[in-house]
Order: C-alpha cells, then sequence, then structure tokens
C-alpha cells in the first residue's frame, strides 16, 4: 500500500525524534543504531577525511549520510549557503570556514529537536556565520534569490515530493547559484519488504527513485548543466538481515547543477 506524504514525514520525524532523544548515533539505516565510533566509520565510507570528521562539535555527526556535499560545492568566501536537511549541523558546521566572516551558512530541518540540538552544537562550537531554520525542505523558510548554493546529503530522497524540493531549491537560488547534493536512487526495482518498512523511510531507502527520474526533476523545475559527478552502489543487502534480491538496487550519486 502506498503510503501518504502526510504519514512519511511523520515517520521520518518520529525515526529522527528518536535518535535525538534516545542520544545515540545512527547509521544510515534506522534499524541499526550505534555509537559516535561507528557514525565517524560510516562517515570515513562515504567521504569525509578524519580532519572534518573532527573538526565538529561531539553530537553534530549523527552517521546519517551518503556522501560529502562540501566537496563537490566549491564554496568560497562570502557565500552564503543553504543546507537542506541539516539535521545535528555536521555539513552546516564545515561550510562555515570555507564561507567565512563575510559568508553565512543556513541549515533547515523539518525537526524541531534537530533544531535544538544543532542550535547546542552551534554554540559550543561557536560558530557564528551559522543559523538553523525550522521549516521542510517543501516549502523553504527562505528568501526568493537569496543563496548562492545549495547541499545536502541523503535528505532529498526522504521526500514525498521531490520536485516540490528543486521548485523550492530553483526559487531561492540567485543567479548563477549552484545546486550540489548527495543522493541515493534507485539502480532497479526495490524488493516489495523495503518498500513497505518504516524503517526504510528514514534510512532513505523506501523513498528512492530512479537515477534517470531524479535528474529529469532537476531539470524540469529549470536548472541547467546538470551532471552526476560521483557515483557508486550502496550496500543496502548489508543493511536488512534476511534480505535476498536487494544487492545494486541502491546507488548513492554526487549532483551538480546550476540556475542561470
Amino acid at each position: 500500500m502506498k503510503r501518504k506524504a502526510e504519514e512519511i514525514k511523520k515517520i521520518v520525524r518520529d525515526g529522527y525524534v528518536k535518535a535525538i532523544t534516545q542520544n545515540v548515533s545512527c547509521c544510515s539505516t534506522s534499524s541499526c543504531c550505534c555509537g559516535t565510533d561507528q557514525a565517524k566509520e560510516i562517515s570515513k565510507k562515504v567521504g569525509y577525511s578524519d580532519a572534518e570528521i573532527n573538526a565538529v562539535p561531539e553530537g553534530a555527526n549523527l552517521g546519517f549520510g551518503c556522501g560529502n556535499p562540501v566537496v563537490i560545492a566549491s564554496l568560497k568566501e562570502g557565500d552564503i549557503v543553504l543546507d537542506l536537511g541539516s539535521g545535528a549541523g555536521f555539513d552546516a558546521f564545515l561550510a562555515s570556514p570555507r564561507v567565512g566572516k563575510t559568508g553565512k551558512v543556513i541549515g533547515v530541518d523539518m525537526t524541531p529537536e534537530m533544531i535544538a540540538k544543532a542550535k547546542e552544537n552551534a554554540k559550543k562550537g561557536k560558530y557564528s556565520n551559522v543559523e538553523f531554520r525550522l521549516g521542510e525542505i517543501e516549502k523553504l523558510p527562505v528568501e526568493d534569490n537569496s543563496i548562492d548554493v545549495i547541499i545536502s546529503n541523503c535528505v532529498i530522497n526522504l521526500s514525498p515530493d521531490k520536485e516540490a524540493v528543486f521548485k523550492e531549491a530553483f526559487r531561492v537560488l540567485g543567479p548563477g547559484g549552484r545546486l550540489m547534493v548527495s543522493d541515493l536512487v534507485l539502480a532497479k526495482n526495490l524488493p516489495e519488504a523495503i518498500k513497505e518498512s518504516v524503517e526504510a523511510y528514514v534510512g532513505c531507502f523506501a523513498g528512492a527513485i530512479k537515477k534517470d527520474e531524479y535528474l529529469k526533476l532537476i531539470t524540469m523545475v529549470g536548472f541547467q548543466d546538470v551532471k552526476v559527478i560521483d557515483e557508486s552502489s550502496y550496500p543496502v543487502d548489508a543493511m536488512f538481515d534476511n534480505l535476498k534480491g536487494a544487492e545494486n538496487t541502491i546507488a548513492s550519486i554526487k549532483v551538480s547543477a546550476v540556475k542561470k
């Protein structure tokens, strides 16, 4: 049975609230909760360096990502950066020194508990150029044409309305603005067991769409120069016990696009 959009959002929100309130770091799927050390190992596997992992306050890295969007963003001094689904602030904090005092990083997340945790981490790390706003990525609390670069890490895939997300991204970016995201897409159809799994929604899998469809949505809303910078298979079969037929169903991709 196909889940309704509001039900999906509630599943995702409740899953991440659980991660925060239980004071644990979780892996890319909610089916395995883990400690800080394992979250660090996950981050290393998806492209973060030891220096990046150790540069942020304790508790900012929850191990939810599927790539390192900051690396591909080519951020520069003075950039205004928007992080979609900013969580506890990991990528926002990594972007902070890159944009400097004349730049700014805005994180948006739909979970009040995540926003509170991110603000706590920002205070702990003394990040003066980072702020966090409560809101949904399908309806961003951000002004038109006010952003230079949008980053996002394994979050757009969770949205039940990805077209709305990309339309909003296009709206808030200024001319010449860049979209730089890491996300999960389908290489082939998911087994029904994963499609209907509550844990899979929190872990990004059940909401995945085909790569061509994902890229088409970005182009449809007006972005140009849409490119897959990097692509690799994601081990979804290893995340679910005794699940056959899931091998090579999910790909992790890094995508760039420009608003001209």
